[in-house]
C-alpha cells in the first residue's frame, strides 16, 4: 500500500451512504495515513461531527472560516495541508457545484484551490444518477478537470428501489485511493499474468488439482494495474477476482487451455512482461473417462502424462525486450531448486515460495519470498500482505530491468 505518511482530505456530503464513512477513516489510518476530514451541514445530519472527530483524531471543518484561532486562510489550507482528497459520498449537488466551478462552502472551496489527486465517490438514487446533466457533470470532472471518478455500485437504495448509485464499498475506495498515490512507472506497458490452479479431468466428478487460490497472481495484477499497465490475465478455476475491474480476464480450466490461452496472447499482445504465478499440474490423466468410475475393488490405477510446458514455451517465444517471471515452490533444498529451474527454463526473474512458512503461500493472505534474478542477486521478502509483496516484486522488476 502507498497511503502509510499521506495526508488524505476526506470531503463528506450530504448522502445516506456518509454513515460509511467512519469505516473509511479507520481503514485510512490503518494504513498510515492522516486523515483531516470536511463536512457539509447535511452530511453532519446523517454523522456525527463526534464521530468523524473521534474516528480521525482531528477536528472535523465545516465552516470556511473559524469564529476564534489563528487568522489563516481557511478556505484553502487544507487544501495545501492534502495530498490527496477523496469526496465520499459525492451527492449530485456537490458534483454539480464542482463541474461548474461553485465554491460556496467549505468542502467545495477546498475542493477547488486543490490541485493534486482528486476522487470522487458518488452516491445517489438511480434516476439521480442516470440524469443527463448529471453525467455531463461527471463528463466534466473527469475530462475537463481530470478527477477520477469511481463508478457507483448498483443494488439495493435507500429509497427502496434497486439500481445504480450506491456508494462502492469503503474497501473499493480504499483500494482506488490508494491506487491514487502508486507510481506510474508501468504507464504505457502491457502485463501478461498467469494464475490459479488447474484441474485436470478424470472422469466427469473427479480432477487432480492443488491448493492454490489465486491470490497472489491477483495481488500482481492489481499492482500492476495501478502502477498504470493495461493487464491481462489468464486464470484457471478461482472463486475470487482482482479488485481492479477493467484487468482483462480469459479463463481457463486445464493445463492444456492455460497452455493455449498464454502462449496465443504472447504471440498477439505485444506484451512488455509476463508473470507465470499459476500452479499448473505437472501431470494429467492420459483418459479423461466419459462416465463415473465405479468402485470396483482396493485399487485404481491413474496412467498420467506430463502437460506442456508454459515457461519453457513463453521464454523460447519471447523477444528481446521482454521480461519473464516464474513462481517455484519448493519444500526441500529451496534456493538450490527454485535457482536450478530459473536457469532450466531461461527465466530472467523467479519467486520462491516455501511451504515451511505457516502463514504463506497457498489459501493465506500473506506471503514470504525470496526474489532470484538471473545474474544471480536474491532479495528476501520477509512476511507481509500478498499486495505488499507484488509491490516489493514489481519494484525489484523495474529496477533491475532499468538498470
Amino acid at each position: 500500500m502507498y497511503l502509510k505518511g499521506r495526508h488524505i482530505l476526506l470531503g463528506v456530503s450530504g448522502g445516506i451512504a456518509a454513515y460509511k464513512i467512519p469505516d473509511l477513516i479507520r481503514r485510512y489510518v490503518k494504513h498510515g495515513a492522516e486523515v483531516r476530514v470536511v463536512a457539509t451541514a447535511n452530511a453532519l445530519r446523517f454523522v456525527t461531527e463526534l464521530t468523524l472527530e473521534t474516528v480521525s483524531c482531528n477536528a472535523v471543518y465545516r465552516d470556511v472560516f473559524t469564529s476564534s484561532g489563528p487568522r489563516t486562510a481557511e478556505h484553502v489550507s487544507l487544501a495545501q495541508w492534502a495530498d490527496i482528497f477523496v469526496i465520499a459520498p459525492a451527492t449530485a449537488n456537490i458534483i454539480g457545484k464542482l463541474a461548474n466551478g461553485i465554491g460556496d462552502d467549505a468542502l467545495t472551496t477546498q475542493a477547488l484551490a486543490f490541485h493534486g489527486p482528486t476522487l470522487v465517490v458518488p452516491a445517489m438514487n438511480n434516476a439521480m444518477w442516470s440524469n443527463a446533466i448529471v453525467q455531463r457533470n461527471i463528463t466534466i470532472l473527469r475530462d475537463v478537470a481530470r478527477i477520477t471518478v469511481m463508478e457507483p455500485a448498483s443494488g439495493d437504495l435507500a429509497c427502496g428501489t434497486q439500481g445504480t448509485g450506491r456508494m462502492p464499498e469503503p474497501e473499493q475506495i480504499l483500494t482506488a485511493t490508494d491506487d491514487l498515490c502508486a507510481p506510474q512507472d508501468l504507464k504505457g506497458t502491457r502485463i501478461l499474468i498467469s494464475s490459479g490452479p488447474t484441474q485436470e479431468l478424470i472422469d466427469p466428478v473427479r480432477y487432480i488439482s492443488n491448493f492454490s487460490t489465486g491470490k497472489m497472481g491477483f495481488a500482481l495484477a492489481d499492482e500492476c494495474r495501478a502502477r498504470g499497465a493495461d493487464v491481462t490475465m489468464v486464470c484457471g478455476p478461482v472463486t475470487t477476482m482482482p479488485k481492479h475491474s477493467d484487468i482483462n480476464i480469459v479463463s481457463v480450466t486445464s493445463a492444456r487451455q492455460m497452455y493455449d490461452a498464454m502462449l496465443n496472447e504472447q504471440r498477439r499482445g505485444n506484451y512488455h512482461g509476463i508473470i507465470l504465478c499459476a500452479a499448473v499440474a505437472d501431470y494429467t490423466p492420459s483418459h479423461a473417462e466419459q462416465s463415473k468410475i465405479k468402485k470396483t475393488g482396493d485399487n485404481l490405477t491413474l496412467t498420467l502424462c506430463a502437460t506442456q510446458d508454459i515457461a519453457r514455451d513463453i521464454v523460447a517465444n519471447k523477444n528481446a525486450k521482454q521480461w519473464v517471471l516464474g513462481f517455484a515452490l519448493e519444500t526441500d533444498n529451496e534456493l538450490d531448486n527454485a535457482r536450478g529451474k530459473l536457469n532450466a527454463k531461461g527465466l530472467d526473474y523467479i519467486v520462491l515460495n516455501s511451504l515451511r512458512d505457516p502463514q504463506a503461500a497457498f489459501g493465506h493472505d500473506t506471503n514470504r519470498v525470496t526474489i532470484i534474478a538471473r545474474h544471480g542477486a536474491e532479495q528476501q521478502v520477509p512476511l507481509m500482505d500478498k499486495r505488499e509483496v507484488a509491490q516489493k516484486i514489481i519494484d525489484y522488476v523495474i529496477t533491475d530491468h532499468q538498470s
